[in-house]
């Protein structure tokens, strides 16, 4: 459902909300390492992340990571829609047309319900709240 880029995504803002601060940066090697993302390819992920005003960054020797809000402002919604886009919310998984209310495809109905329910999720489910779940099961899980 969601692509590796969008859920290494995730994982990096999930473990920027719990170790890094404005004062103390996380920086992209610690990261990578932390959470086993190829360093070149998590740079362009935290790169396209900070021009969307998600995380902060800062260059130099004691540069790095941090988030650009609070964890509470980031939804789930904001980084698939950054990392992904939102076409899974959007494009007909039938047809090559545009798939409508007025024009359904043979799916249509169901993949709507789905879709709204999917949608309401990302869009409800903060970086707070994966943070919140790790710290609660820190000895058991892994970001």
């Amino acid at each position: 459902m969601l692509s590796n880029t969008c859920k290494y995504a995730i994982r990096a803002v999930v473990y920027l909300s719990v170790y890094a601060t404005p004062e103390k940066k996380a920086g992209i090697r610690e990261i990578s390492d932390k959470l086993d993302i190829p360093t070149p390819f998590l740079g362009k992920i935290l790169q396209s992340l900070a021009r969307n005003k998600v995380l902060s960054s800062t260059k130099g020797p004691h540069g790095g990571f941090c988030l650009g809000r609070q964890a509470e402002e980031i939804s789930l919604m904001d980084i698939v829609a950054i990392v992904d886009g939102t076409d899974i919310f959007e494009t007909c998984l039938v047809r090559t047309t545009k798939c409508s209310d007025e024009v359904p495809c043979g799916i249509h109905d169901s993949v709507t319900a789905v879709r709204k329910e999917l949608k309401h999720f990302f869009l409800n489910q903060t970086i707070a709240d994966l943070a919140s779940e790790f710290r609660r099961d820190s000895g058991r899980i892994r970001i």
